[in-house]
């Protein structure tokens, strides 16, 4: 671990975490295309299995940057991808809400919040389908993701169930 690789982890962290309209998950792209691609800290593999396990636990969705610095340089990565992702909207999020409430009767505001729903759906919906291409390696895990996809958007199950499905799976060593 060096200097620069924990100055590189902040600037990518703090610089995703102003965007991250809707939460961690709406910056996932970029995050993997920067992790993998651009800084080569791990294969789109790797960062899919981290995303699966921070899903997996509880809290928020966030728990996957943790992971990224912890396996890029060890617990001061942690550390640094953690306050670098929470700390710009901290204090971006405390300015705003006093122009929030400041403005809270101007007509525009609504149609602010409908864009910045829009464009988190959007995001979201990225980050969905760069985590199928990424774990969907061949034929058998491309057709556990088209089946959990169908599963968790067209019926009530709760997720869990498709995630112990999918890890059962694994096990038998059928993906």
């Amino acid at each position: 671990m060096s200097a620069g690789t924990l100055a590189d982890l902040a600037i990518l962290f703090g610089g995703n975490s102003l965007f991250a309209v809707g939460g961690f998950i709406s910056v996932l792209p970029e995050v993997q295309r920067q992790v993998v691609e651009v800084h080569g800290w791990m294969d789109a593999r790797t960062f899919g299995q981290l995303f699966a396990l921070a899903q997996a636990s509880p809290g928020p969705n966030m728990l996957v940057v943790c992971l990224i610095g912890w396996r890029v340089a060890g617990l001061a990565g942690a550390l640094v991808a953690t306050f670098s992702m929470i700390g710009p909207p901290m204090v971006m999020a405390y300015a705003m809400a006093s122009l929030w409430r400041r403005f809270r009767d101007w007509p525009w505001l609504a149609d602010i919040q409908a864009g910045l729903n829009a464009v988190s759906i959007g995001l979201l919906t990225a980050a969905a389908i760069l985590l199928a291409r990424g774990s969907a390696n061949t034929w058998p895990a491309g057709l556990v993701v088209l089946v959990s996809s169908v599963v968790l958007t067209r019926t009530t199950l709760h997720p869990l169930w498709v995630l112990a499905a999918g890890a059962a799976l694994g096990a038998l060593g059928l993906v």
